[in-house]
């Protein structure tokens, strides 16, 4: 990784440490209405639309603003006014949907696992046979809150067989975990430019199945997040409808290409997944406890509980691995005192180890000798 004078090392979900040849791409200004810049956004539609899977059937959208803003155009331009969404949720950011739905006026029904469990496909096929008016179904590949991966394949296929659309916020799992959209048959999947793909925040993106999105004409609360708008304009004269982030989608182009020389979605997956076993296996070995299994951890970011130790106090924490250079992120699970470390980024496994190495130095500053959770250490006693 070249992420050389990038300031402190980021370990959390976004944004992420970039690699220096995308950070100097910024350097150049570019016209919104430059031959130049409508040959790169076309480049880049093209190719997210090639790490999709998606082939000559879909096409790609993209939509200032943060990865919120694509999630909730994606909803509110492929559900209809009148229509009715399943928001599949185990996190935060499910929960976010359903404020989103709350907001622009869309009936959405709630099926909410615990944030440490995966939902089951069964109860949504229980869902969709009693209520024929639900049209949609939501789900979040990766759920951040806790780390969590989400079984979307399994889920597609009961939508299927009920004849109903999907969507997916893929926020946090696009570019590194496999999720073919012709295979997957959703109508859209929501992501972002500074998340798995390594780029800088700025814009999101839908990647959508061309027929479906041509349906949706007239469904959008909103001018601006209006996707069949947008799709439009971009087809026909190749640019933004209004102000472009001109230096994020430059930053953009060369992370897609540094994704691409990596190996795409399967090279950039196992680095992430060597970054996340180094992490695992260096806490544990400290008495660190993950929320979750294994089984169910996405080599996106990993949860920590607590630990028990009277001398830990997270702020402490996390300010001192701040000075040795290191960022993490608080916790975000409702019922479990917990910390967040990403595997993301521009981040390497000898970064992971550094990361581990300044961990135990900070561990012994504060005078911890376990970092097991309170359970655990009283169990041990």
């Amino acid at each position: 990784m070249t992420h050389a004078d990038s300031g402190p090392l980021l370990l959390t979900p976004g944004p992420l440490t970039t690699d220096r040849r995308t950070r100097e791409a910024m350097l150049r200004d570019w016209g919104s209405r430059d031959s130049g810049f409508i040959e790169m956004t076309a480049r880049v539609r093209r190719l997210l639309v090639e790490i999709a899977g998606g082939g000559e059937s879909h096409t790609a959208v993209l939509v200032q603003g943060s990865g919120t803003f694509a999630v909730e155009a994606m909803i509110g331009t492929f559900v209809p006014r009148a229509g009715k969404l399943l928001a599949v949720i185990n996190g935060a950011y499910g929960r976010r949907i359903v404020q989103m739905c709350t907001i622009m006026g869309r009936a959405c029904e709630v099926y909410q696992s615990p944030e440490t469990a995966v939902p089951d496909p069964a109860e949504i096929d229980r869902r969709l046979g009693a209520d024929p008016a639900i049209g949609h179904v939501i789900v979040v590949h990766c759920e951040t809150t806790s780390g969590i991966v989400n079984p979307v394949p399994a889920i597609a296929e009961t939508v299927r067989r009920h004849g109903r659309r999907l969507l997916v916020d893929a926020m946090s799992a696009f570019g590194a975990l496999p999720l073919d959209a012709r295979a997957i048959g959703y109508d859209a999947l929501a992501a972002s430019a500074n998340k798995c793909l390594e780029g800088v925040p700025g814009f999101g993106f839908v990647i959508a199945r061309q027929a479906a999105l041509a349906a949706t004409a007239g469904n959008a609360h909103s001018l601006s997040l209006d996707l069949h708008d947008q799709w439009q304009a971009m087809e026909q004269n190749g640019q933004w409808r209004f102000t472009p982030p001109t230096h994020v989608l430059a930053a953009f182009d060369v992370a897609l290409g540094l994704h691409a020389a990596e190996g795409g979605v399967r090279g950039r997956g196992a680095r992430y997944a060597e970054n996340c076993k180094i992490l695992t296996a260096g806490m544990r070995a400290r008495g660190f406890e993950t929320l979750l299994p294994d089984a169910l951890q996405a080599p996106i970011i990993v949860t920590f509980k607590m630990p028990g130790d009277p001398q830990f106090v997270f702020e402490t924490f996390y300010g001192l691995l701040r000075d040795k250079g290191y960022v993490i992120y608080p916790g975000k699970v409702a019922e479990t005192p917990s910390f967040r470390i990403g595997c993301i980024g521009a981040l390497s496994p000898s970064d992971m180890k550094g990361a581990l190495e300044a961990i135990r130095a900070t561990l012994a500053e504060m005078g911890v000798t376990d970092g097991a959770p309170a359970r655990a250490r009283e169990s041990a006693a």
